[in-house]
């Protein structure tokens, strides 16, 4: 078996309310082992046979809009996945921990589409990126919530959705799955 993490993303923000008991049980009866969630936001860790993450989070967003009525992404990663997501981000280390972002990706942006993403955002704030591996590496610099370095923005210049989680989040994620 291998311990995943499951990142929702719009979870318990905008409207979209939702226990994470019922999201657990929502897990436990698709038969996935060993459910627990990390912080009120989408943070779902889960055992389960090794395979690619991508048709996990096709089932898990078809379950969020079947069982909760809720269209959200998700982005799915492995230990090894989420280790390298924090030790790949440039900022780690330099910036806040709760400052510094890694934003997972449902794709990988061309090199291209990530240039258009920097020089649509110069002048509009001090936040500094870099690209990863369906990863996106934010310092908010003066802070994610007056930043106009938004999901939408984001999205519109990569071509993928992605949700987000900083540095200190990451960490108490890699805690629990051990």
């Amino acid at each position: 078996m291998t311990r995943y993490i499951a990142l929702f993303g719009s979870i318990n923000v905008g409207g979209n309310r939702l226990s994470m008991a019922d999201l657990r049980y929502a897990f436990e009866r698709e038969e996935f082992l060993n459910v627990e969630t990390v912080i009120a936001s989408g943070n779902v860790l889960f055992d389960y046979d090794d395979r690619p993450t991508e048709g996990l989070e096709d089932l898990f967003a078809h379950m969020m809009r079947d069982r909760f009525d809720i269209d959200s992404f998700v982005a799915v990663r492995s230990r090894d996945e989420v280790r390298a997501a924090v030790e790949d981000n440039p900022f780690t280390g330099i910036g806040a921990d709760n400052q510094v972002h890694t934003h997972f990706l449902e794709c990988q942006p061309s090199q291209e589409r990530f240039e258009k993403l920097l020089a649509d955002h110069a002048g509009r704030g001090g936040e500094k990126l870099a690209l990863g591996d369906r990863a996106l590496y934010i310092d908010y610099v003066d802070g994610a919530g007056n930043s106009k370095l938004t999901a939408a923005f984001i999205e519109r210049r990569l071509g993928c959705r992605g949700t987000a989680r900083n540095v200190r989040s990451l960490a108490r994620i890699l805690a629990k799955m051990g």
